[in-house]
């Protein structure tokens, strides 16, 4: 089995193909159809209809973007920036969020930090780079009322009423992400509409995504690699869908590599059990798959466990001659760019 570092996943991305909007027809982007032999087909999104059979599954994350993002001022008068990366408890005598948080020094426990000139919150314990916040009153009114949404670090311009409609997928429902499972956000309800009509199933996990998703690897063996946690859940009704749509002999097609994780985590005994939990679930290749048979997700960052994740499922060397031909032909990247669909080959690689 080949041993990857951090490297191999790495790769030259002008930065004119970062995508910094959304296109105003969700359905407009391109996809990058790969086969499993590695063929490479360039369409548009709404051809993926084409591509999923009748008695297919498409498996959503119906996660919503929290309006995460704060700016406060201290006791002392410093100013912070905060992004909360999760809502810890929401009942009358415990709100607390987990937040990251930027300022000159440090709060101590117990100091209070004034939000948005709106409300003040009180700093609890640290938990490494994160630190505890007790909020005044109920955390998603307060999050909805005064916080911003947080676009990804490598768009360049705040979010604004647009964002606040396209960096949300028109399907999301469970309030508690910090960032958008951005594969989603390529469906309209129309298309929706219509993969129904052509017979397709949908099915809906959840599965909260963290800022952690754009934290880079830092270490070249993937061994060392601490992923942050993620909340998911995997309904009843989700795991029997699933079931039946096997035994019939058809396709589970996560759209999503948070779906794809939700799944996967919630497959780890061997074969998938409902439930909800945490999971830290790393995926790279020589990883087999147990549950998704096909991916729609979009392009991701060199170096990042997204890359590590589709290089697994799809295929190293087809995972590097796609993203190429995407770059020759200029695709457009990350969260408001293009996307693919890929299929599972880790049964059958060398990985």
């Amino acid at each position: 089995m080949t041993t990857y570092t951090l490297s191999d996943f790495d790769f030259e991305l002008p930065d004119d193909l970062i995508a910094q909007t959304a296109l105003p027809d969700r359905t407009a982007s391109r996809l990058l159809h790969v086969e499993p032999e590695g063929q490479l087909h360039d369409r548009v999104f709404a051809d993926v209809t084409g591509l999923i059979q009748a008695g297919d599954l498409l498996v959503f994350n119906n996660t919503r973007v929290l309006k995460a993002r704060f700016f406060g001022q201290k006791e002392s008068g410093g100013k912070v920036q905060l992004l909360v990366e999760r809502v810890l408890s929401n009942t009358e005598n415990d709100r607390r969020v987990l937040v990251q948080m930027r300022a000159s020094k440090s709060p101590l426990p117990g100091s209070r930090i004034r939000l948005a000139d709106a409300f003040d919150v009180i700093v609890g314990e640290r938990a490494g780079e994160f630190f505890s916040l007790h909020f005044p009153s109920d955390i998603f009114e307060l999050l909805e009322q005064y916080g911003r949404l947080p676009l990804p670090p490598y768009i360049e311009h705040e979010a604004d009423d647009y964002d606040e409609e396209r960096y949300q997928t028109v399907y999301s429902k469970v309030p508690g992400a910090v960032a958008a499972p951005t594969a989603g956000l390529h469906f309209d309800q129309a298309l929706l509409d219509r993969c129904v009509a052509n017979g397709v199933q949908l099915a809906y996990v959840t599965l909260h995504v963290g800022a952690g998703t754009f934290q880079p690897v830092r270490t070249e063996n993937l061994q060392e690699h601490q992923m942050h946690s993620e909340w998911y859940t995997v309904p009843a009704e989700t795991a029997e869908l699933i079931a039946k749509t096997k035994a019939a002999g058809r396709s589970v097609i996560a759209v999503g590599t948070t779906s794809m994780r939700a799944l996967e985590s919630a497959s780890q005994s061997g074969q998938l059990v409902a439930g909800s939990g945490d999971t830290k679930l790393f995926i790279t290749p020589g990883y087999r798959f147990k549950t998704v048979d096909r991916l729609i997700t979009n392009f991701h960052l060199p170096k990042s466990t997204l890359m590590m994740l589709v290089s697994a499922f799809a295929g190293y060397q087809q995972i590097r001659d796609a993203y190429a031909h995407a770059i020759q032909q200029r695709y457009r990247f990350f969260s408001y760019g293009d996307a693919m669909m890929l299929t599972n080959t880790s049964g059958k690689q060398d990985a």
